[in-house]
């Protein structure tokens, strides 16, 4: 059950990888979490339309050999040509790792055939991942939901047509595209999947804390898993899930000084990623995911958000933890 993961010439130091989440996974947000734990932080998805490579959101995204540790990088398209060569352009940029998205259920992504809108169909899944796999010398892994709907989770057809033409590892995530992020995930289809292949498999979603994880893992079968949300202002979930998984002991939650410590550095890091000017904005989010359970009521929340100065940002962090310290 504990045998080690590969994914190609790559061994994972553990079974814990932090989920590619559009507007969240950037780069602050990877080195994060690789530090907490997580063997593998896949990056943002990038578009394979080169016609948006130069743009500022892409060239942003797109800083691969900064990173530590593994570089995966994951691309999203409909278009087996484009694909591939945005798979080889990211090589040439750094990525140790391409990974194919077929799990987003967002609207504009799926309105271009993009993302989990591919399940529907298989022989266009094929030709993507036959000309991914072989533009690139680097190993293909690939991430997908269980279906289209839940009248059609083809999750298991999906994987042998990966492992048929050349996929190293994949990802899926326990609901269908048409389930977006509702209800709950159900981990039947992948453990129907784990037993239909040989490569890897990383089982995705509603993964929130380490019992779940150990959960997850003996009911699939699956050789890791991955987490999404529950990182949102927690990535310290790597930590915990990682320690609990190696030794069955549960680990205290982060004592409040830790937590201002973690997102004090976050936010900086955000104002140094995006500039000042964008860098404020985007902290917002991720401040209010670390202060949703301090602040349940959301009072310093919107108080937050009306700041628009990265500085006075960080004042106004270091003031509302020195009085939750008072208190």
């Amino acid at each position: 059950m504990d045998s080690v993961v590969r994914i190609g010439p790559y061994q994972l130091a553990n079974k814990v990888i932090c989920a590619p989440m559009a507007g969240v996974t950037d780069h602050t947000f990877r080195e994060l979490c690789r530090r907490f734990g997580a063997a593998l932080a896949v990056s943002e998805m990038l578009s394979s339309n080169p016609l948006v490579w130069q743009s500022e959101k892409s060239q942003n995204r797109m800083g691969h050999r900064q990173e530590s540790g593994i570089r995966s990088v994951q691309i999203a398209g409909s278009d087996p040509q484009q694909m591939a060569d945005a798979a080889q352009y990211n090589v040439d940029i750094g990525a140790d790792i391409i990974d194919i998205n077929m799990g987003c259920p967002a609207k504009k992504v799926n309105k271009k055939l993009a993302g989990s809108a591919l399940l529907q169909y298989p022989e266009l899944v094929e030709q993507i991942v036959r000309a991914v796999v072989d533009a690139v010398q680097v190993p293909v892994t690939l991430k997908i939901r269980t279906g289209w709907d839940t009248d059609n989770r083809n999750g298991v057809q999906i994987a042998r047509i990966a492992e048929d033409n050349g996929i190293q590892a994949l990802a899926v995530h326990g609901r269908t595209k048409a389930c977006m992020y509702k209800g709950e995930a159900e981990y039947d289809t992948i453990r129907a999947i784990k037993q239909s292949v040989s490569i890897p498999v990383i089982a995705n979603g509603d993964i929130t804390g380490p019992e779940k994880a150990r959960y997850v893992l003996d009911y699939t079968g699956a050789d890791a898993i991955m987490i999404g949300r529950a990182a949102q202002g927690r990535p310290w979930i790597f930590r915990e899930v990682v320690h609990y998984l190696a030794t069955g002991d549960k680990l205290a939650p982060p004592a409040v000084a830790e937590v201002r410590q973690i997102m004090l550095e976050h936010v900086q890091g955000l104002h140094q990623l995006y500039g000042e000017q964008a860098g404020y904005r985007i902290a917002r989010k991720h401040v209010g995911w670390y202060l949703a359970e301090h602040d349940a009521l959301g009072v310093f929340r919107s108080e937050f958000n009306g700041i628009e100065c990265a500085k006075q940002q960080l004042d106004a962090l270091n003031d509302y933890f020195h009085q939750l310290a008072a208190t």
